[in-house]
């Protein structure tokens, strides 16, 4: 009889697969042993594998070239990461090591990348495309980084006035774009999204104030689906009609070269995931090229914008089972060692899911559990694989601690959750560990796991400090 964790997993998913196997009934993850890093570091334990960050932009940059390739594509592709998905040091060292760009959603992002060049890790040909809502500051940010010779840093226009703020403090030529406010999905509470111009005014307004403008080059426009890139009618319909506001802007200005198709592809989520990023790469070229074709335009440069899927896949957050509740006939909770609320907040405000799978014990029997945090909120608690509409883990013993891992985490989180400051109900922030790969030379298959504690567990001195105490 199979009633084992490793058969369950193994009849329900094609297991193992890329980034997860198991040895001697533990779970590696991207060839880590889990249980060794759980022995060295102790748990609650966030933990990021930097290598991952690379190889999902290689692959992005190498589906959209092919794609290009493919369709005689006269463009260049040019990928850009979301520094709002985690603006953490590490992150964008490793991000940067593959001749990428960065998009921007405020001021203090700036502040960033200019400490980034003095590093010697940006360069000012890289693109800096700034989105979102703009106050003042990011604005006087964006004209000192133009006067400072980055020659392309592209403000997106949100709205008109921000046109009239850089117009009144701007004085060298500066580079600009435009964002389409697109419609959202049906199911969403409002129509049209609050960030941008709408598309029946973008042509007017181009010719009313930055036509004649000898300050501006309008070189971008963008378009940001909130859904991501997906298969479905309504992502084509609204790549459609921005790229049908391209062609009708682009005969009027003929500087303008570059579609920003912002958005971004999706992230593993559950074992069962199953998505053809290749196919999605080539049908947006192939759409793209087409349309253009049709209006007598160029081609213009590909811009996308990739926050979860560059960072996503590169995070995990291991657990202790500290006690088994039977609460009644039906619910067992295996309480954790630390709070969803405090390490994933997305799983309880957007009801986010993640991949929870167990570390150890993959040859003892299962049982249905749910997962309770530590807080005295009823919500600190997480239920749900994706397709499985439950949780399952091996079945409590005296014998061990059972441990278990929430994966693909590495994106938003600790910015939602307000990283190194007051948690709820003051639990504390666990252990951060950053894990990387060495290579004695370029050409080695074999590389050595380096592993460095990148934060230590939050202390209570550091949030009565926080408090005022």
């Amino acid at each position: 009889m199979k009633n084992k964790y490793i058969d369950l997993i193994q009849q329900t998913y094609d297991f193992p697969q890329e980034e997860f196997h198991i040895e001697d009934g533990n779970l590696f993850f991207n060839n880590i042993d889990l249980m060794e890093i759980i022995k060295q570091y102790g748990t609650p334990l966030k933990i990021t594998y930097l290598p991952k960050i690379s190889q999902n932009i290689q692959k992005a940059k190498r589906w959209f070239n092919v794609a290009m390739a493919k369709a005689d594509y006269q463009g260049d592709y040019h990928y850009c990461y979301c520094t709002k998905s985690s603006h953490f040091s590490f992150i964008l060292e490793e991000v940067l090591k593959n001749d990428v760009h960065i998009e921007t959603s405020s001021a203090f992002d700036l502040n960033i990348i200019e400490t980034l060049h003095e590093q010697g890790l940006f360069d000012k040909e890289n693109y800096i495309i700034c989105n979102g809502f703009k106050r003042i500051q990011y604005i006087e940010n964006i004209v000192n980084f133009v006067n400072n010779g980055f020659t392309n840093i592209i403000p997106v226009l949100d709205n008109m006035k921000e046109f009239d703020q850089l117009n009144s403090i701007l004085e060298s030529k500066c580079k600009l774009g435009i964002r389409i406010a697109s419609e959202e999905e049906p199911r969403f509470e409002f129509y049209t999204s609050r960030l941008g111009i709408r598309y029946n005014d973008i042509v007017s307004f181009y010719e009313e104030k930055i036509k004649k403008n000898p300050k501006f080059e309008l070189k971008m426009l963008h378009f940001f689906i909130n859904t991501g890139i997906e298969d479905t009618a309504y992502y084509w319909n609204e790549l459609s009609k921005s790229v049908n506001v391209y062609c009708e802007l682009k005969k009027i200005a003929p500087e303008l070269d570059s579609l920003n198709i912002g958005g971004g592809f999706p992230i593993k989520r559950s074992l069962s995931f199953n998505y053809d990023y290749e196919y999605m790469a080539e049908e947006i070229i192939a759409q793209i090229k087409i349309m253009c074709n049709r209006n007598g335009v160029e081609e213009p440069h590909i811009f996308t914008e990739f926050g979860s899927f560059t960072v996503g896949e590169s995070g995990a957050v291991l657990y202790s089972i500290l006690n088994q509740k039977r609460q009644n006939d039906r619910e067992l909770w295996n309480m954790i060692d630390s709070s969803f609320m405090t390490t994933l907040p997305d799983a309880w405000a957007i009801n986010q899911i993640f991949i929870p799978l167990a570390i150890n014990n993959w040859n003892k029997e299962y049982e249905r559990v749910f997962l309770g945090g530590l807080t005295c909120d009823s919500q600190d608690y997480y239920n749900s694989e994706s397709n499985l509409n439950a949780i399952f883990l091996p079945k409590i013993t005296t014998e061990d601690t059972q441990y278990v891992g929430l994966f693909h985490t590495g994106a938003y989180q600790e910015a939602v959750g307000g990283y190194g400051g007051i948690q709820h109900c003051l639990t504390p922030a666990p252990k951060h560990i950053i894990i990387s790969r060495e290579y004695a030379n370029p050409e080695d298959e074999e590389s050595e796991l380096v592993t460095k504690l990148f934060a230590k567990e939050q202390s209570y001195k550091s949030m009565l400090k926080t408090l005022g105490y």
